[in-house]
């Protein structure tokens, strides 16, 4: 683990559970969207939020909301106070559970940034060490149990405040995990107001047995790991140093694509492509694929294919649906490929939104289709360095109010564990676009901000 920057303090940490005796003792097996994320580590997030106060108002008059608002959240989000726990005993029916019981807790840790909140909160490139010290750690336990949530409130002096959210991927995914949030914020907005119980958003649904797995999904995907595993660790990618090396500290950095040129994107997807899938989704992934293959155009000359990996959700898509606010997986990889002498045309944005779109149709033959062999595939891609997807705009992260207002910027700043992926978010001023957040080294993120010019430019020719 990297130390702190020298920036920022721990002042505080404390351990906030959900109310004495409002949350079950349970123990949730996990399902097969779950097991897959267990050699994984936490999907990380920081918001950001202007706070013109010294930190002894903060400490005095929210601290004090927050962890009660934080208690309460919990109450409903329970499995997040819980851990993982193997199998106990050699019983083939025995699964990885998050084992729940009355008095768990998640850590909170209370720290001082002296750094610049401004500019830390920016879009322009700024150093990623700068940013490590405001992500919350998962604490060691030692006894081969996962803990699944861990937050940190930084406070910048008459400046601003942070909220880092790290939520490890195998206790859920994405839509559960903002979900908590804005839950969370729902009752510190409130709490702001009045200190008495105040109502949260939708409760989730904790019940894996809602996943269907007639087809023993589970075994199968757990000895496709295993098989990887005693495999050996798969190829790394050649020509190609790992964020942070010898190019530079790695920095990271936000791309707006506005609304007006998303609109250009589709009509000139749409011409191409015709009937197939075109969405807000489809051409931002295609837009950012194109400059990432500019800006790293070292590692794939000569490479005849370029891979896209993303998410694709899938509660409404099984057979019986699952309902919208089930908490916990339900996401499956979806693999796209293009010619390469295809995406690096001017117009190569294009190529790349028919290809995501075509086989985002695809899927409509099965959701679940070659399920058992989707870890495979990934394996194989890593040495090919496929561009991967992290978040939606359809989460709406920048609707987490926590009683000061939206944040003006999210980050998600767990991509900087798996070089060449973009992140996605609506944009903050609601006006359509989408941001796209990155994490590379100081001279390819340089690349990227000019393959982003000279792509934007051709949107208004």
């Amino acid at each position: 683990m990297a130390s702190l920057p020298s920036s920022v303090t721990v002042l505080d940490r404390f351990q906030v559970s959900p109310p004495p005796g409002s949350a079950p003792n349970a123990s949730l097996p996990l399902t097969f969207f779950d097991v897959v994320w267990l050699p994984t580590g936490p999907v990380e997030r920081i918001f950001f939020y202007p706070f013109p106060h010294p930190t002894s108002h903060f400490v005095s008059h929210h601290l004090p909301s927050l962890k009660s608002s934080l208690s309460r959240a919990l109450r409903h989000f329970y499995p997040l106070a819980g851990r993982v726990v193997p199998p106990c005993g050699p019983s083939p029916e025995a699964k990885f559970q998050i084992r729940c019981s009355d008095g768990d807790s998640v850590s909170l840790t209370l720290a001082e940034s002296s750094d610049d909140f401004r500019q830390l909160s920016g879009d322009q490139p700024r150093g990623f060490g700068r940013v490590y010290g405001l992500i919350p750690q998962l604490p060691p336990t030692g006894d081969g149990s996962i803990p699944l949530l861990a937050l940190q409130i930084t406070v910048f002096p008459d400046q601003g405040v942070s909220i880092g959210v790290a939520v490890h991927h195998v206790a859920c995914d994405d839509s559960s995990s903002i979900h908590f949030v804005k839950s969370w914020a729902a009752a510190a907005a409130c709490s702001v107001e009045d200190p008495s119980e105040s109502p949260l958003s939708p409760p989730p649904l904790c019940d894996p047995t809602v996943i269907a797995d007639p087809d023993g999904l589970y075994y199968k995907i757990l000895t496709e790991m295993q098989n990887l595993k005693s495999a050996g660790p798969p190829p790394a990618p050649l020509d190609l140093p790992p964020v942070g090396t010898e190019q530079g500290d790695a920095v990271i950095a936000s791309f707006l694509i506005g609304r007006e040129q998303i609109d250009r994107l589709k009509q000139g997807a749409m011409a191409r492509a015709g009937a197939t899938h075109v969405s807000t989704f489809v051409v931002a992934c295609a837009f950012a694929w194109a400059c990432l293959v500019r800006a790293q155009a070292g590692f794939y000359a000569g490479k005849k294919s370029a891979h896209l990996l993303f998410s694709v959700e899938c509660r409404g898509r099984l057979e019986p649906p699952v309902p919208a606010g089930y908490f916990g997986n339900c996401l499956r990889p979806c693999f796209v490929e293009v010619s390469m002498s295809d995406l690096i045309k001017d117009d190569g944005v294009f190529a790349a939104a028919e290809a995501i779109g075509r086989a985002i149709k695809g899927l409509e033959h099965g959701i679940l289709k070659g399920a058992e062999g989707w870890l495979e595939k990934i394996v194989s891609l890593t040495a090919e360095r496929p561009m991967s997807i992290a978040g939606s705009p359809r989460y709406r992260v920048y609707d987490a109010d926590l009683g000061w207002g939206r944040p003006i910027k999210v980050e998600m700043t767990s991509i900087e564990k798996t070089p060449g992926t973009v992140s996605l978010a609506e944009s903050r001023d609601g006006g359509g676009g989408i941001e796209m957040g990155l994490v590379l080294p100081e001279k390819d993120m340089d690349e990227f901000a000019r393959a982003f010019l000279v792509a934007s430019s051709f949107l208004e020719t």
